[in-house]
């Protein structure tokens, strides 16, 4: 096998090894604001020669290949389940663009010789490949907040990580940050103070990439790095087969016990989830890509008009197309940030009641943009006062928090983004309450357009109904009452309008049976009962998962309904791949 390899070109054979799984390849640019979905369609294991066939209608696409050379991420998901991922990259390959026809396009690649890229400053670029790991934390506030990753690639200059996209927003370019700790499979470990010298999103599964600089090194540590890298370059050079000599892992690589007890947990952790369904994937792309949206805005001024219309878009479509299925998908944002989820959700449940009066209503796309932007503005104030937006929040931090319209505004003005009448009418004003009580304004009254009415009710219900800032999730009976005892401060025919679309069980909550069973409800009938519901959990039975779904005339084998209940407190979570 290695003799074999020895005569192929070390990037592709690793291209061949991840296409024989589900996969998909990204071309990306620093200067454009998403990446280009791309399929290999010629692949040459002797000379590295590869052909990527590209669609794209716009009219730019030149700005993705720069002085004739093109980056992208490799992703493939492997497994029984297709869970667990692996990734390569490869930046500046030589590649020359050819037009098919007017929106499609083929890319004629040359894959390097070798896996081990030099970089400018002469150091040699090990990537971590065909399985190679090694567990990274990055220290963003001293004693405050750990961001985990895995590392992608090492030199003796930095590395980069592959982080949740979830933890970017504590992370700027050109932060300081007061350590980098890696840990190898073995045990071994290495830490040292870092510098964030670059970030984008990594592939399409909810991740962004981090290159991490290291400063500040000792005699030793440069030693203990040196040794490292070494160490990473001969084990990849062994899993590529480039050399026969190699014959068994380095002993780096070899995991011991707490890394064989991490493996094992993360692989029990895999076989639990199975396949999303097409609805919770569309949702789901959707929290990613306004993430991804919070990025570019934050990291490199850029206001992805397209990321976010796209949004939209999608959304609509997805409750166009079957709408109890994308309510009950829009629950299985309960383990995004909490911004991300609140946007999406509330975002989705305002296109529902706005289509379901009018379905030609000329505002809903821009109402839509607006509702998805609105919380954007709290991530943005992520600092080392505020690290991070999942903690339970001192009076100071609520106070920044507050300001979180404020910030939004005067960043889009930065951007010299116009937002339209709708959609500013919903960024400034989301939170205003008819009483005067709301911010920023204390609007009240006629000031208070329709629009806003509808919206604040969706927010403080959505709000109610999850734990936030150390305040219990509510049942939504309660939040209802919650709602309606709030004086004036809601519109109480919108509440009313509410009640009567989702009910006292909603589509997406987990209900409670009298058999001690747990159960998401995927539809209700004509009265607002559950008649469909997926089985999750027995509570006689706690470490043991369920996943079974059934119909009314089912439902009375598991008793009789108690009422809605919080996940949380029953360990009933949402993992991502």
């Amino acid at each position: 096998m290695n003799s074999l390899a020895q005569h192929q070109n070390p990037s592709a054979n690793i291209i061949r090894s991840l296409l024989k799984h589900t996969n998909e390849l990204s071309v990306y640019s620093k200067d454009m604001p998403y990446a280009l979905t791309a399929e290999v369609i010629e692949l040459d294991l002797s000379n590295g020669h590869m052909v990527l066939g590209i669609e794209y209608a716009g009219l730019d696409i030149e700005r993705y290949f720069s002085h004739g050379s093109v980056s992208f991420d490799l992703e493939a998901l492997k497994g029984a389940h297709t869970m667990e991922r692996e990734t390569y990259s490869l930046s500046n390959v030589a590649a020359k663009l050819q037009k098919s026809d007017s929106t499609h396009y083929r890319l004629r690649c040359q894959l390097p010789e070798s896996v081990f890229v030099q970089e400018n400053r002469g150091a040699v670029r090990i990537p971590f490949i065909l399985g190679m790991l090694a567990r990274v934390s990055l220290e963003v506030y001293s004693n405050n907040l750990n961001v985990p990753g895995r590392l992608r690639n090492l030199s003796v200059g930095g590395c980069m990580v592959d982080i949740d996209l979830a933890d970017s927003i504590a992370i700027s370019v050109n932060q300081k940050i007061p350590g980098v700790s890696l840990e190898f499979p073995n045990g071994e470990s290495f830490f040292a103070e870092g510098k964030i010298c670059h970030m984008r999103p990594f592939g399409n599964h909810g991740y962004a990439a981090v290159g991490v600089q290291f400063i500040n090194l000792s005699t030793s540590q440069t030693e203990t790095l040196f040794q490292f890298v070494n160490e990473s370059e001969r084990e990849a050079a062994y899993r590529t087969g480039s050399n026969d000599k190699l014959t068994y892992h380095s002993a780096l690589f070899i995991p011991g016990l707490k890394e064989k007890k991490i493996l094992q947990r993360e692989a029990q952790e895999r076989e639990k989830r199975g396949r999303q369904p097409p609805m919770e994937r569309g949702v789901m792309d959707v929290a990613h890509q306004l993430q991804v949206a919070l990025m570019y805005m934050k990291n490199r001024d850029v206001f992805p008009s397209e990321i976010l219309y796209d949004c939209v878009d999608t959304l609509r479509y997805l409750v166009e197309q079957d709408r109890k299925a994308f309510l009950y998908a829009l629950a299985f944002l309960r383990e995004e940030p909490d911004w991300v989820r609140h946007a999406v959700q509330v975002t989705g449940l305002l296109a529902d009641l706005l289509l379901s009066r009018d379905p030609h209503d000329p505002q809903v796309r821009e109402a839509m943009l607006g509702a998805l932007l609105h919380t954007v503005g709290k991530p943005l104030l992520v600092c080392e006062a505020l690290p991070s937006l999942k903690v339970n929040m001192n009076p100071d931090q609520k106070k920044i928090l507050s300001g979180h319209v404020t910030t939004l505004r005067e960043k889009l003005k930065k951007l010299a983004w116009e937002p339209s009448p709708t959609c500013r009418d919903v960024i400034e004003n989301a939170n205003e309450r008819l009483d005067g009580s709301g911010y920023p304004a204390g609007k009240h009254g006629q000031q208070i357009s329709k629009l806003i009415r509808l919206l604040a009710v969706i927010k403080v219900v959505n709000k109610l109904l999850h734990s936030r800032n150390g305040e219990p999730a509510h049942p939504p009976l309660d939040a209802y009452r919650i709602v309606s005892n709030a004086d004036t401060a809601y519109d109480k025919t919108v509440l009313v309008e509410y009640i009567q679309v989702y009910g006292l069980y909603p589509i997406g909550c987990l209900a409670k049976y009298s058999g001690s069973f747990l159960a998401w409800v995927m539809d209700v009938d004509a009265k607002g009962m559950p008649n469909q519901v997926h089985i999750v959990k027995n509570l006689r039975f706690p470490e043991t998962n369920i996943s079974s779904v059934i119909s009314q005339s089912d439902i009375s084998q598991i008793g009789k309904l108690e009422g809605i209940v919080n996940p949380l407190d029953y360990g009933v979570k949402v993992l991502k791949i």
